[in-house]
């Protein structure tokens, strides 16, 4: 009886299977191989410290506790950790109240105030300051992890609100601020990156704006400073601008003014998502449709490079989702993955060098919580990319649903090649077959490699805790993931599959498949 218990057990998993098999959609998914379609940098994901005191609130909330850069508590293990796990993580140390923030340093500096709330100052923030003691701690945290640093600088120091525009700031970038911190920076053997001028300052601004033209002669200024700080071409930062959103008259001109090689990055911001408060956020992130809107800018973007300054190279500078610290139901759960590996995914194919995640710690959109520090999903998802995505990007297609979202990339370590994939789907299972499109060969019908002698394929399934895409606990492969007792972040391992059998994405998941034997030609 026992015996045949098992058989009926058996052959009722079996059914569900082949049921499970049935309801699946087939994929074929199709990799150009033989040439890449773009290029990122090693350091394409790079997270974001914000200046924001505890006293910055939204939408009747204050999310950001003591995560700003003067409050932060550096020496948490967890933080450390957390940064370490990447081995070279870009941190872009900057944001809205950079414009106000003076640096201690220099013979015309003798206070150093923190910021103040004042209702009619930028932001509702006074000006605060960084001491020499307070930068001397964030480079101790940067030499501790390996983590890469830029920098962004105030841009409105030394200028004047214009009299006939409150928004506009008019006259010349005083520089020598600037100038007596990157001196102090260099007489300690401190490195930094990068330098980026101001914050949202272009276009129309948020809250204040320069004009095109003064901004690109000020870039100028900055190159100069940096040149004479750093005469080493092969160690001197690079020079980052504007740092706000995309405006494509103003961007022309800025990179016409400013000039070939001086600006070495031009930084963009993206928040596509909205407002924080926005009640559809949740619908958004897991609207291909809406998700797709924003690959014009990313198209712009990389359009004025060629028209305009062939030397520079596209940063997204700034990306959150939703602004205002982002949306509390939203952007620290599961559910935010949809969005923020899309664009990972999205601005890649765009020739993008480096992604900057608002922020590491601070608000709803952060990737480590603001209080207890412990990982989001969204911290998983990043640190993924980092360890299997490489930085050249391949063409990808298929012809079943867009709620299935791929991307390939090269490996980043050893041969063959990862791809991701993004169901957003609540109901739909696809079982996807990778296959070789043969790109310089248009007349070929795509082909499935041989995986004879294969080796097996390794696999990453991201999932939410209990099937709800509202939960801050993901699931790889099954197992939730969660810091040790020690505080160190979980190994990331995956489950090996026969290459023969098709990758299969759940409903509501996110899979990167490393298929080590699939042969690239553009990844030799």
């Amino acid at each position: 009886m026992k015996k045949m218990c098992c058989v009926v057990l058996a052959s009722v998993i079996i059914m569900v299977l082949i049921i499970r098999q049935c309801l699946a959609d087939r994929v074929e998914l199709k990799i150009r191989g033989v040439t890449s379609i773009a290029k990122t940098d090693d350091d394409f994901v790079c997270v974001t410290l914000d200046w924001w005191p505890p006293n910055k609130c939204n939408y009747n909330q204050c999310p950001w506790g003591t995560s700003g850069i003067l409050n932060l508590e550096l020496q948490n293990k967890t933080l450390i950790n957390a940064i370490k796990a990447f081995d070279r993580l870009r941190v872009r140390i900057g944001g809205s109240l950079q414009d106000q923030v003076l640096y201690e340093v220099g013979y015309g500096v003798k206070d150093c105030p923190g910021f103040n709330r004042t209702d009619n100052a930028l932001f509702g923030f006074s000006g605060g300051c960084l001491s020499m003691e307070r930068w001397d701690e964030l480079h101790h945290l940067f030499n501790q992890t390996g983590a890469v640093m830029t920098f962004g600088l105030n841009a409105l120091f030394g200028r004047k609100k214009s009299k006939d525009d409150n928004a506009l700031w008019v006259g010349d970038w005083d520089s020598q601020n600037a100038r007596d911190l990157m001196e102090y920076t260099f007489s300690k053997g401190y490195k930094v990156d990068s330098y980026e001028l101001g914050n949202e300052l272009c276009g129309s601004g948020v809250g204040a704006r320069v004009e095109a033209d003064q901004y690109g002669k000020d870039m100028l200024t900055l190159k100069k400073v940096v040149e004479e700080i750093h005469p080493n071409p092969s160690t001197r930062p690079k020079v980052l601008g504007p740092g706000g959103f995309y405006d494509e008259k103003w961007f022309n001109t800025f990179l016409q003014t400013s000039g070939p090689n001086v600006v070495d990055g031009l930084t963009h911001h993206i928040y596509n998502l909205g407002s924080g408060d926005d009640k559809t956020l949740i619908n958004k992130v897991q609207d291909p449709y809406y998700l797709d809107q924003v690959a014009q800018t990313l198209k712009d973007v990389t359009t004025g490079i060629q028209s305009f300054g062939p030397w520079t190279e596209a940063w997204v500078g700034e990306a959150g989702g939703a602004y205002n610290s982002g949306g509390k139901d939203v952007s620290h759960y599961f559910a935010d993955g949809f969005w923020y590996l899309d664009q990972l995914g999205m601005t890649s194919t765009f020739n993008h060098k480096v992604y900057c995640r608002q922020a590491l710690i601070g608000g709803n959109y952060a990737l480590l919580n603001t209080t207890t520090f412990i990982p989001n999903p969204d911290y998983y998802g990043a640190l993924l990319w980092n360890k299997l995505m490489g930085k050249i990007v391949l063409g990808v297609s298929h012809d079943s649903s867009p709620y299935l979202r791929a991307y390939a990339h090269c490996s980043r370590h050893g041969s063959g090649v990862t791809v991701l994939l993004i169901n957003m789907s609540n109901s739909t299972t696809f079982e996807v077959y990778a296959r070789d499109d043969l790109n310089l060969y248009p007349g070929n019908q795509a082909s499935l490699q041989s995986v004879d002698n294969e080796p097996e394929r390794e696999e990453y399934h991201l999932s939410p805790d209990g099937g709800n895409i509202q939960t801050d606990v993901v699931l790889l492969n099954g197992t939730p993931l969660k810091i040790t007792r020690e505080f160190d972040i979980p190994a990331l391992n995956p489950k090996l599959v026969d290459p023969a059998l098709p990758i299969t994405v759940q409903p509501d998941s996110i899979v990167f498949a490393t298929l080590k034997g699939f042969r690239a030609p553009a990844c030799a």
